[in-house]
Order: C-alpha cells, then sequence, then structure tokens
C-alpha cells in the first residue's frame, strides 16, 4: 500500500515544538538556535527575551503569536512566519487531535448548532468559502496538521505493539437495534483481543464501535444498560443536541475508557462525529480521510452491513489489496451473507478481483462478529 504518511513523516533535522513547556525545556537546557525548529500554534508572548537571545534563522513559526514587534525582528533574523489566520472558526496549526468534548465544548447548556463542530461545518459550506485563497489555505493547513498528529498519535504507546482494526459501516443503525448492539459487541471484542479500533468516526455503526471499544474495560451488564440507555435517543435525528448528550452521559458515567479512533470529515457534516472516539482526526478533504482512514488500519477491516459510502469503502480497500506485494495485504472481513451477497452484491465481485491474486486468501464473508474475529485470528 501507498504510505500516506511518509510525506508528512518529520525530517531528523527538524523538530516539533507543540507546547510552551517543550520550547521552555529546550531554552532552559541551553539551546543557542533554532535552525530546523517548528513552533505550531504556541502563544509566544513574554518570550521576547528567549527569542531576542537565540539564532532564529531557519526556523519555522506557525501561527503564532508574540509581543509587540517581535514578529518583524524574527522575521528579518530568517525566521519564516505563518500568520494567524483571522475569522475562520478551528486553528489551522492545531499539534493535537480533537477530543469529543472538544467538538462539543458547551453541550450542557447549547444547542448543537452553536457548538464548535458545528460552526466549522456552517463556516466551510457558506457559498464560495472553498474558492476563496484564505479559506482553502486553512481548510489544507488544518488537514496537514491533523495529518501530522495522528501520526504521532499512531506512535504513541496507545499502540504499542497493536494493530488498528478498521470497523466500517452504515450510518443509518440506530440505537437500540440488533445492527447496533452488534456493532458495539463487535468494537468489545476487538479491543479485548488487544485491537484498536478505528472507524468513520460517524453515527451508526460507527458509534457502535467506538463505544464497544470505549467500554470494553467495564463489565458486561454495565455495557448492556448503557445500550439500553442510549436506546432512549435512536439516532441524531431530529436532534444532534439529545443524541449527543446521551452519549456524553455515558462517558461522563463511565470515565477513562479504553481509547480508539474516529477519522470524519466536515465534508459530510451533516453527520455529527460520535462522543465515544477518544481520539478524533477530523478532515475538510473527504479524499484524504478516506484514503487515510484506510491507510492506518494495519490489522485489517471489518466491513458491516451498509450501503453506498460502505460499498465505496470496500473497493477502495481493495484496490490496494489488489495491488499490494503480500506481505502488505490486509483482511477484509464482510459480515451478513445476504446483505453482501443479495442485496448490495458485493461479495461476488470481490471474489472476482481476488481470484489468483495474493489477497485471495485474505478476504473472508461471515454471518456474525464472532465469526469475523475468528476468521482474523482474535
Amino acid at each position: 500500500m501507498v504510505d500516506l504518511t511518509a510525506s508528512r513523516g518529520h525530517s531528523p533535522r527538524t523538530l516539533e515544538i507543540e507546547s510552551l513547556d517543550s520550547f521552555d525545556r529546550l531554552v532552559g537546557a541551553g539551546a543557542v538556535a533554532m535552525h530546523g525548529w517548528h513552533a505550531q500554534s504556541l502563544d509566544l508572548r513574554g518570550r521576547q527575551a528567549a527569542l531576542d537571545t537565540l539564532d532564529v534563522e531557519g526556523a519555522i513559526f506557525l501561527g503564532c503569536t508574540f509581543d509587540p514587534g517581535v514578529e518583524d525582528r524574527i522575521r528579518r533574523r530568517g525566521a519564516l512566519i505563518f500568520p494567524r489566520l483571522e475569522g475562520v472558526p478551528f486553528d489551522p496549526y492545531r499539534a493535537r487531535l480533537y477530543a469529543p468534548q472538544e467538538l462539543y465544548a458547551g453541550l450542557e447548556n447549547s444547542p448543537y448548532e452553536e457548538l464548535p463542530d458545528a460552526l466549522v461545518y456552517q463556516w466551510s459550506i457558506q457559498p464560495g468559502q472553498r474558492h476563496q485563497l484564505e479559506s482553502t489555505l486553512a481548510s489544507a493547513l488544518h488537514d496537514h496538521a491533523i495529518g501530522d498528529a495522528l501520526e504521532e498519535f499512531l506512535r504513541s504507546d496507545v499502540f504499542a505493539g497493536r494493530t488498528v482494526v478498521g470497523v466500517m459501516g452504515g450510518h443509518a443503525a440506530q440505537r437500540g437495534s440488533e445492527g447496533f448492539s452488534q456493532a458495539a459487541a463487535l468494537g468489545r471484542l476487538l479491543a479485548l483481543s488487544g485491537r484498536v479500533v478505528a472507524t468513520g468516526g460517524g453515527p451508526g455503526a460507527m458509534e457502535a464501535a467506538n463505544l464497544g471499544a470505549y467500554l470494553s474495560g467495564f463489565p458486561e451488564a454495565e455495557v448492556a444498560a448503557a445500550l439500553a440507555g442510549l436506546g432512549s435517543v435512536p439516532g441524531f435525528r431530529p436532534s444532534v443536541s439529545a443524541w449527543a448528550r446521551a452519549a456524553a452521559a455515558v462517558v461522563e458515567r463511565f470515565p477513562n475508557g479504553t481509547p480508539s479512533l474516529g477519522i470524519p470529515t466536515w465534508f459530510y457534516g451533516h453527520e455529527p462525529p460520535n462522543y465515544f472516539a477518544t481520539h478524533i482526526a477530523k478532515y475538510f478533504a473527504n479524499a484524504v480521510r478516506e484514503a487515510i482512514l484506510l491507510e492506518v488500519c494495519d490489522g485489517g477491516i471489518i466491513f458491516l452491513p451498509g450501503a453506498a459510502g460502505t460499498v465505496q469503502e470496500i473497493f477502495q480497500d481493495a484496490c490496494e489489496n489488489y495491488y499490494s506485494a503480500r506481505e502488505a495485504v490486509t483482511p477484509m472481513v464482510l459480515v451478513g451473507k445476504r446483505h453482501w451477497e443479495e442485496e448490495y452484491p458485493a461479495w461476488p465481485i470481490l471474489q472476482k478481483l481476488a481470484a489468483g491474486r495474493a489477497m485471495g486468501d485474505r478476504i473472508f464473508l461471515v454471518d456474525s462478529v464472532e465469526e469475523a474475529l475468528a476468521v482474523m485470528g482474535g
């Protein structure tokens, strides 16, 4: 497969500075030059003396804030400064993935339409927005920053010795339904088997899989009670606010759940991100998001029943596997024989593609999530 993270990889000659603590530690340790430093979205007011002392030639400052006059001085001394972009409701240079609490900040007292996630979506669909230089630049910088943060997350202790398994499926699965419960069971089983769950980060089967992973460290009886409680608000229509508040109540009741990953997009902003993915890599560009979502799933992907979006993901993943070296092929498991053979007959086409290829023995069609885990060696 093409390594989409490679272009975002850190050169050994660069140093990402993503917090004031990191900056202060380096200065305190006796740093004299900032060549190769990339300072990202830092408030450097009060650091004038340090910046005047350091050799800043070759340093890059991304959306940083300075004391009056400092920015002009360090630019003249050889620093490259990317300015803060005013008028956009997000930080284009952010250094971290999102948490659901950040995207839903203010949920307790305000409707979803007034929360950060919704405000960013509203900004993105304003007439002509995608054709304005400052807007396209801001969204592109944001997506680059998210990619960088995602790469760091994939190198973190969360992933030590663990593979990432994707769970794809329809957004229409309602809380309280059998499909939702099965997706939650799958997320739980994957997490308990030592894998990290990754989804498209939205509602339906995606929410259920992230939920199952999040609650995997809690007793089954408590998980069943949480599922029953969520069933009182089956979906995000007609009220995203009520849907999200029900999920937030579960997270508040069961803090510090098992980490999992959600990779949604504002391109489908009418589908809100779910509250159970602890780490959210949300992109503006859906094509980039789709490619990266498939790329991070180095342990394979399980496809639950879905429609157009899930079918697209099946064949996008199949294309990667079709052209891959045998050692790079990852498992593809389709759950629901009737669904994938009759309703949306992706399985016959997938079999045709796989015949005689390295992926031929890595595709599976099963009828239950337990079988899915079994064929993946869980």
